[in-house]
């Protein structure tokens, strides 16, 4: 039987208080459509290009209001959340892009700092200097959730598929890859690098997106995802507005892939390349 999920695409904007309480009607909308997790896209606490203006919203972890919102409400409706990443300040000073798993009683069953920085230019106001504010983080992540093993990534992560080669070797049957997409990049390449990155896993591949155009004058491609193992698109909520939605996640499906195309089992080391 499979396991039943939901994905909120969010608008995300400047004010920390609206959007917790954005997430909060979302876990709600989870819970009452009979979900056992909640995924949310990256920044869902706050998305602001204007570092200044942004600074004074950004806190250290135990003292951000909406992983405190977040963390009650899944205690309170006995429901897991994937928070796809808050803005969190770090003791040097610098900020982490900090993805959160709550399980159902509103522990912290895991966190993952964003490995790959957006360093980019893609012209106009599309260009990008993630590492000017933010540190990487230094860790491959999973955790043991109601959907089997959950690796953990972050928007940019899916260009470097030595991370989804780590999260494969480790045997997870789902990857969470929230998201807040440029809409050239997304036009390009979303829906590309989606399902490439469950077929190299052999694994259902659940991605949150921001989608329109946010406060701070950008604009996210949405098209939030959900990818079954063998690249099949189960869910694709569009471009256009925020929602939830929902999908099936089923491990049989996952077993029926791997046992046809044993890419996992046959996976060898790749030979140093020749420096000379």
């Amino acid at each position: 039987m499979s396991t039943r999920i939901a994905i909120a695409q969010m608008t995300t904007g400047i004010d920390p208080a609206a959007n917790a309480a954005a997430l909060v009607d979302a876990a709600r909308t989870a819970s009452e459509g009979g979900a056992a997790m909640l995924f949310t896209p990256e920044m869902s606490g706050l998305l602001d290009r204007d570092r200044k203006r942004a600074a004074s919203h950004i806190v250290a972890e135990s003292e951000d209001r909406t992983l405190a919102a977040m963390r009650e409400e899944a205690a309170r409706l006995g429901l897991w959340i994937a928070l796809g990443s808050l803005a969190v300040r770090r003791q040097d000073g610098r900020y982490a892009n900090r993805s959160f798993l709550i399980d159902d009683s509103g522990e912290i069953a895991a966190r993952y700092d964003k490995l790959h920085m957006f360093d980019v230019e893609l012209g106009g106001d599309d260009d990008w200097r993630e590492s000017n504010a933010y540190a990487p983080g230094d860790a491959v992540v999973t955790a043991d959730t109601p959907i089997g093993r959950l690796g953990l990534a972050v928007c940019y992560d899916i260009r470097f598929p030595a991370l989804f080669e780590a999260l494969g070797r480790g045997r997870c049957e789902a990857i969470a890859i929230p998201a807040a997409f440029t809409v050239p990049t997304g036009k390009a390449h979303w829906h590309l690098l989606q399902r490439a990155r469950a077929v190299e896993a052999s694994a259902f591949v659940i991605a949150a997106a921001q989608v329109g155009r946010h406060e701070d004058g950008r604009a996210t491609y949405g098209h939030s995802l959900v990818i079954d193992p063998w690249g099949e698109t189960l869910l694709d909520m569009g471009g256009e507005q925020a929602g939830v939605a929902f999908a099936g996640i089923d491990k049989a499906r996952i077993a029926e892939v791997r046992a046809k195309l044993p890419s996992l089992a046959n996976r060898r080391p790749i030979p140093d390349f020749p420096t000379t």
